[in-house]
């Protein structure tokens, strides 16, 4: 395929047809046709070159501003063609476009461009020759709804001078989100559209217009496949029976190490091993065809030119899913490739589904299931943890322990020659133990895919999701703003929003989220109240309220009258409410249950709490789980302090209840959930 650049006369022919506003405009080769066209389309005019070889042109001294007579409008033609001539040698200059010159106005950019992962994508934001530095910037995928595209206009951190500000009177916001949908539909509608920048769009009180417009045409269809996988049948993962290909008696082997951890499978278990007659404590057999019982899943840890044996030995035993932890395949070549595909064709021959190759392996702590060589199992918990790194999932399982974190699912993706996030996000969506999902993903290689099923997910389980990548790399040959400011890890980032995903920036970041939307799932709104002993971090609490976007309602007389009646003259009748340093546990609790009592009028209760001779932490927590049992509104601890409140940490940790040491840390989860999802929506 090759991408070429197309004039900008044929440009604007091509925006007019879809009912995109642009300016008069003509094509001029010589000084006499460019007096002549800027006389017919009326002073003033702009006059740009036209040529396939220049990308910037104000940069090559090929445009001129502002021409007010045919005269000029001669002499112009004359000097943009000896600057391009001058500046940009061997250029193939097509001729000089004239443009009716636009009224300024307010200067913005809509983009396009192809991603090889998830196809179509438009860009919004600020532009003229700033647009790479301001970076203000919204990218989604196509296909848009006109509410999506109404949300990418009011994301943008300029939105408050579209919508108006001080002495700035608003703009035309209808027209706007019109003119971007007719553009999403033109880019969509038509396969050789390559990349595109609409740069500058000025916006007017009443009213906009496409100033320059530049469009990359291929010539071929540019097309990436979007397919969704079957459903996978939701026992696959939970055998009743396991046979480790490659187990061993050494204990510096990966055998050795896996075979081990599945030691506390309550299923059959079984070594295949054709040196061995038996492995720690277990009768070993030769091949999985020896095992005298039905395998549902084979296990492979066997050097790589083994496993297509292993694998169609697997399809005459009757094994449903190999988990081929071997290494040796597509990361390391053509060769490795080759025998992957072999691999592949195996398993779909004889019906076997494949996780990896060239990974860690999956684990299920509450069914006692762990096929890794990791030298540590998880606790049983409510978040699944889907990771492309196993070294990611070594790291995280050593630090959940002393944590006290627990998961449900936990696997390493590896190669997705055959099983990918989408299917195991279906699982973990389907499974009972699971209340939350974290993802750490460095490529997805069908983002068509994934969209799809990662909207429904997210409908009924948070998604959380780490991206690695979000350097500047790839960008060095884009050649369009858009491909500048658009480059894979924005791409990401604006899909995961677009779909409900929760983006996030550290891994520490992800589990206090799951934690948070795993206890009562998603909040009802963004109306919250804070009971806390400490006034200070009352003060610190509005601060982060107004930054996090988390809305502090205002006390009714009601509520205020009650609340009076029983706490210390010198409380300070506000929210958030300071109960002052004396505090214990049974004044929380008289606030809990009047707040119980006016639960209509919240959606969200942030308790802090800091040590005090007057406070046991234990007492208090169980308060807090008292108040998080007779509501449906979410509670959120955030008992903060050292050893002397760990007995209170444990009892919410057992009741589910999400605490955070840093209180601007639950504000700021807080902020991350409502950027993605609106409360009150499905699922909320």
């Amino acid at each position: 395929m090759a991408k070429r650049l197309i004039p900008e006369e044929e440009a604007y022919r091509l925006l007019r047809g879809a009912g995109i506003p642009v300016p008069a405009s003509a094509l001029a080769t010589t000084r006499d046709e460019a007096a002549r066209a800027a006389t017919a389309i009326g002073f003033p005019v702009v006059m740009k070159i036209v040529s396939p070889d220049v990308v910037h042109k104000t940069d090559a001294g090929g445009v001129v501003l502002g021409i007010g007579s045919a005269d000029e409008a001669g002499e112009a033609f004359d000097r943009i063609v000896e600057s391009v001539a001058s500046r940009v040698p061997g250029a193939r200059i097509e001729g000089v476009i004239v443009v009716g010159q636009a009224r300024p106005g307010f200067e913005l950019i809509i983009g396009g461009r192809t991603d090889p992962s998830f196809g179509k994508i438009l860009t919004f934001g600020l532009g003229g020759t700033l647009v790479e530095f301001l970076r203000d910037v919204v990218v989604r995928v196509l296909p848009l709804s006109e509410a999506e595209v109404v949300t990418m206009v009011r994301q943008l951190g300029a939105y408050r001078l579209i919508r108006g500000y001080r002495d700035y009177p608003a703009l035309d916001e209808a027209v706007l989100v019109d003119l971007i949908r007719r553009v999403a539909g033109l880019f969509e509608a038509d396969p050789y559209i390559a990349e595109f920048d609409l740069n500058p769009l000025m916006l007017y009180e009443e009213g906009a217009v496409v100033v320059d417009a530049r469009i990359y045409l291929d010539d071929e269809p540019v097309e990436i496949p979007c397919t969704e996988p079957e459903a996978i049948p939701p026992d696959l993962f939970l055998p009743r029976s396991i046979a480790v290909v490659g187990a061993s008696t050494d204990p510096r082997k990966i055998g050795y190490a896996v075979f081990r951890n599945l030691l506390r499978f309550k299923g059959a278990l079984y070594p295949v091993n054709p040196k061995r007659t038996e492995v720690l404590g277990r009768q070993a057999y030769p091949s999985l065809g020896a095992v005298p019982g039905t395998v549902d899943m084979a296990v492979i840890a066997v050097p790589a030119e083994l496993v297509p044996g292993v694998i169609e030995e697997a399809g005459r035993a009757g094994v449903r899913l190999a988990v081929i932890l071997s290494a040796g395949f597509r990361e390391t070549g053509e060769e490795g490739g080759r025998l992957e595909a072999e691999v592949l064709a195996n398993a779909r021959k004889a019906g076997i589904r494949v996780v990896g190759p060239n990974c860690l392996g999956i684990m299920l702590p509450p069914y006692g299931i762990n096929t890794t060589f990791d030298p540590v199992s998880p606790k049983p918990g409510t978040i699944a943890f889907i990771s492309q790194s196993g070294a990611v999932i070594t790291m995280v399982v050593d630090w959940s322990l002393p944590e006290e974190i627990g998961f449900s699912v936990v696997i390493s993706v590896g190669n997705q020659a055959d099983l990918s996030f989408q299917d195991y996000l279906r699982f973990a969506e389907q499974d009972s133990n699971t209340r939350s999902i974290i993802m750490y993903i460095e490529e997805i290689r069908d983002g068509c895919s994934f969209l799809k099923i990662v909207r429904r997910v997210t409908e009924r389980k948070p998604v959380i999701v780490l991206k690695s990548g979000s350097s500047a790399r790839g960008q060095k040959t884009a050649s369009s703003h858009t491909g500048s400011i658009a480059g894979d890890y924005a791409v990401y980032r604006g899909a995961f929003e677009q779909a409900g995903v929760i983006a996030v920036d550290s891994f520490s970041e992800a589990f206090q989220i799951a934690e948070l939307l795993g206890s009562e799932g998603y909040p009802r709104g963004r109306r919250a109240l804070v009971i806390t002993s400490a006034g200070g971090l009352a003060v610190l609490s509005s601060d982060y309220a107004e930054r996090y976007g988390v809305d502090l309602i205002e006390l009714p007389p009601d509520l205020l009258a009650e609340l009076d009646s029983f706490l210390p003259d010198e409380w300070n009748r506000q929210n958030p409410l300071d109960l002052i340093g004396d505090a214990g546990a049974d004044r929380f609790a008289r606030v809990f249950d009047a707040l119980l009592r006016r639960e209509d009028l919240w959606d969200i209760a942030i308790v802090i709490a800091v040590p005090s001779a007057t406070m046991d932490p234990a007492h208090l927590a169980n308060e807090v789980v008292r108040f998080s049992e007779h509501t449906d509104r979410m509670i959120v601890g955030c008992l903060a302090g050292g050893d002397s409140i760990r007995a209170g940490l444990r009892i919410l940790r057992e009741h589910h209840i999400p605490n955070f040491e840093e209180i601007e840390d639950a504000f700021r989860a807080l902020g991350a959930v409502f950027a993605v999802r609106e409360p009150g929506g499905a699922g909320g």
